[in-house]
């Protein structure tokens, strides 16, 4: 299976490629597919691939190929690149300590009747899409979030949100991978490292997998490097 798209040049060296689909998650593991083949194909004209929900950014070496030829290459490579046949769908579980400590804006779910016990449930219940990766080096958007804990961006972005911090964002969730500034609802914290630029693979998260979460108590929270 293949999806409808259209190439435009949008920079001097950069080509956008746009999926006419909405997103999905057979979209998201299409464009996930493609990246990984198109960045290897392609090593030698390349700089930069930024696959995303619906499009993959190609940042091209203007000096060693045309864009009109490489236009035309990314064409072709496009219409035989077929959806990937998934025989087992890896999960990636991360863990979660869900808390008043680490949950800056649990109070907003709390005045709309909510309890902690039924913001976890909610949380964990889901599994979650890959649809991006970007913002920061390791932030994945995560989407399919519960429409009950759909909550908009905050008004006024924090100047620094706590590495790990778990939050969302209308129907996304997140794990802040590094301290950053943010906008995004904190419902609790991840205490496990999920970016490392000195390894091969440096983030967990690729597009088009499945992500779910594990609630987990103060002491297996505390023992994982988790801070209060």
């Amino acid at each position: 299976m293949t999806f409808r798209f259209t190439i435009h040049p949008i920079a001097e060296c950069s080509i956008l490629i746009r999926f006419n689909a909405k997103p999905s998650k057979e979209l998201s593991l299409y464009i996930g597919h493609c990246n990984q083949v198109l960045s290897k194909s392609f090593s030698e004209l390349i700089m930069n691939v930024t696959p995303s929900y619906d499009s993959i950014l190609v940042d091209y070496l203007p000096h060693r190929v045309d864009m009109a030829i490489f236009i035309s290459l990314l064409e072709e490579f496009i219409k035989k690149t077929d959806s990937p046949e998934i025989v087992e769908d890896r999960i990636t579980t991360l863990p979660a300590f869900y808390h008043e400590s680490v949950g800056l804006d649990l109070h907003r779910y709390y005045n709309e009747g909510l309890s902690l016990e039924d913001i976890i449930q909610l949380h964990t219940e889901q599994e979650y899409t890959v649809g991006a990766i970007g913002f920061a080096p390791g932030f994945a958007f995560l989407t399919g979030v519960h429409s009950t804990l759909q909550k908009p961006r905050l008004e006024s972005p924090r100047v620094n949100v706590a590495k790990g911090s778990i939050a969302i964002a209308n129907n996304q969730t997140a794990v802040y991978p590094n301290p950053s500034p943010g906008g995004w609802n904190i419902i609790g914290n991840c205490p496990i490292d999920l970016y490392n630029p000195n390894s091969e693979e440096m983030t967990p998260f690729s597009i088009g997998a499945t992500v779910r979460f594990r609630s987990i108590t103060k002491d297996e929270f505390l023992s994982l490097g988790g801070v209060l």
